[in-house]
């Protein structure tokens, strides 16, 4: 048992350390995004070495638990610590657009499935202010309307790219320079709108993404999608957030190649737990993958992070608060 569980453990490992065109062959994504999963069987190795004596599995099985532990720490670590403020601005009735803090929300709605009023409901509940969803369809946005989205986010910008399936952006306050697409993405639109924080004191501009799923016959789209997100980390001229499904972990390269020395994983930044947000459909199978990020530029800071599920859906919803420094 010591062998075959460290030699699974080993596999993580070496999956994870691959560079980008390596983690794009067949089936390694979907495996990568496991990754903080191949801590068990690398314990599993551990104790089962020990109790039969075997020393070089053991110290395999520990090398392995010290790479992935160190890898996964940050996550665990709560480097960032938000300002008082913010947890005044969140107990108010209402929130405050002309502060520098804002609740934000990205949700994939699964072709349109999700529960409209839902969302609403946690819109409101939540104190959202930015609300970014992916595979949006017509007939969901008049669901969204329907449920009284325009009350609390009475402002956005929804494109598609093949006239069915789309993302969109909402917003409490006017969004600025709305485009359909702000990446040119080979996936579909990202659209995108600039919002105002702080009575003028800064501006933000916000892209809902989607990339290509890492599934057959995709595998190297998936990681095309991810480099021509790269390429953002030239535009200097916009301090940038990204919410969406990335169809990627901070555990693939891709991704990490994304972020560069420029953009930060919001849930890792904030220290709090892994986010999992897929799948919620496939029960008694967990949700053990978080491919649905906030990604913030620099001078960005972001906590409380939270997870909710959404009926209708294989995702669940991912919500942070972020602060403008």
């Amino acid at each position: 048992m010591a062998i075959p569980c460290a030699a699974v453990a080993l596999l993580g490992v070496i999956l994870r350390a691959l560079p980008e065109e390596l983690q794009s062959l067949p089936y390694v994504p979907v495996l990568v995004a496991a990754t903080p999963w191949f801590m068990i069987p690398a314990l599993l190795a551990f104790v089962f070495a020990v109790l039969s004596r075997r020393w070089i599995t053991m110290l395999t099985a520990l090398a392995c638990l010290g790479v992935q532990g160190w890898w996964q720490q940050p996550f665990y670590s709560g480097a960032v610590k938000l300002p008082a403020s913010v947890y005044q601005a969140m107990s108010s009735s209402r929130p405050d657009t002309g502060d520098m803090i804002a609740r934000v929300m990205t949700f994939n709605v699964y072709k349109g499935r999700a529960d409209a009023q839902r969302i609403v409901e946690v819109v409101r509940d939540q104190k959202v202010e930015v609300l970014a969803l992916q595979e949006t369809t017509n007939a969901f946005i008049k669901r969204l309307e329907d449920a009284g989205i325009h009350r609390y986010l009475p402002y956005s910008q929804v494109s598609s790219s093949d006239g069915v399936s789309g993302n969109g952006i909402w917003s409490a306050t006017k969004l600025s320079d709305p485009v359909d697409d702000e990446v040119n993405s080979s996936a579909s639109f990202m659209p995108a709108g600039t919002v105002t924080f702080g009575g003028g004191e800064a501006r933000l501009r916000f892209v809902s993404v989607h990339t290509t799923a890492p599934v057959p016959g995709y595998w190297s789209r998936w990681r095309l999608t991810l480099d021509e997100l790269a390429r953002m980390r030239s535009r200097t001229g916009s301090r940038y957030v990204f919410m969406g499904d990335f169809n990627a972990t901070t555990d693939h390269t891709p991704f990490r190649d994304f972020l560069g020395e420029r953009f930060t994983d919001a849930a890792r930044q904030s220290g709090h737990g892994f986010t999992f947000t897929w799948p919620t459909d496939k029960p008694p199978l967990p949700r053990f993958a978080g491919i649905d990020h906030v990604v913030l530029d620099q001078g960005i800071v972001a906590g409380q992070m939270q997870v909710v599920p959404i009926d209708g859906s294989d995702h669940a919803a991912l919500l942070a608060t972020i602060v403008v420094q």
